[in-house]
């Protein structure tokens, strides 16, 4: 992800590389965390569920399948890993394999940069073990899924495997790189002229795409302060982001 994204890492597609919703987690393997910031922010605010009376069916589930001998070292927040995946629908409709593919997904443990079933379901697992996570749709991609893959409101069933850890870099501090005025809040101005230079500069995506993109850029400033902006005063301040940003100002 750019070591930086995941879907589950997160996978959106709609908004292509920069910011189309991707419909595998392969993509996501060039998206700047930025993306990955405002595919969360989407999820939560277009994914929010009304409580069912079955409320053991909203729960993560966690199976360990296999344990190998001799573990020193468990994932924590904020380690790199590298996994091998399977993900499907529960009536066995595959929709992503990085085994099929024979390349590893690589990101950061705890930081938002896939979704939360997986944040929460790989945490303490030793190098070789392999889990089987039952994600509810409020820790995946909500009531919205992934358009022509991963239908709205869709429990997601993901087949696991830890094949490294490592020291993660420095998380980037997104709020900083879009407060242009180091005012400590983000106006609709400075998120904008962001998103527009990240698609710019995305060589990923070919001139058509790009041009489609700017021109549903306005729509998705508006979402990201529908969001973000929780007290309602045209900014996002430091505290309001949810994207990466250091404590420190």
């Amino acid at each position: 992800m750019n070591a930086s994204c995941s879907l589950a890492s997160v996978a959106y597609s709609e908004m292509n590389s920069c910011y189309r919703v991707h419909a595998t987690m392969s993509r996501f393997q060039g998206i700047t965390l930025v993306t990955c910031w405002i595919l969360l922010v989407l999820t939560t605010l277009t994914g929010q569920s009304v409580a069912t009376e079955n409320e053991q069916s909203n729960k993560l589930k966690v199976d360990v399948i296999s344990v190998p001998e001799g573990c020193e070292q468990k994932s924590k927040d904020g380690d790199q890993v590298t996994m091998h995946y399977t993900g499907s629908l529960v009536d066995g409709t595959k929709f992503d394999s990085s085994w099929d593919r024979e390349q590893p997904f690589t990101f950061q443990l705890g930081v938002g940069q896939v979704i939360k079933g997986w944040d929460q379901g790989l945490l303490n697992m030793c190098v070789g073990e392999k889990r089987k996570l039952t994600i509810p749709p409020e820790l995946g991609y909500g009531d919205s899924g992934v358009k022509n893959v991963i239908p709205g409101g869709a429990t997601l069933i993901f087949d696991v495997e830890l094949i490294n850890i490592g020291n993660a870099p420095p998380t980037t501090n997104v709020f900083k790189e879009i407060d242009d005025d180091q005012d400590n809040q983000l106006s609709r101005e400075e998120v904008s002229e962001y998103l527009k230079k990240q698609i710019a500069g995305d060589q990923s995506e070919e001139s058509s795409e790009k041009v489609q993109m700017l021109a549903e850029h306005d729509k998705l400033v508006e979402e990201i302060f529908q969001h973000e902006d929780k007290d309602k005063n045209g900014y996002i301040s430091h505290e309001e982001f949810s994207g990466p940003k250091h404590d420190e100002l």
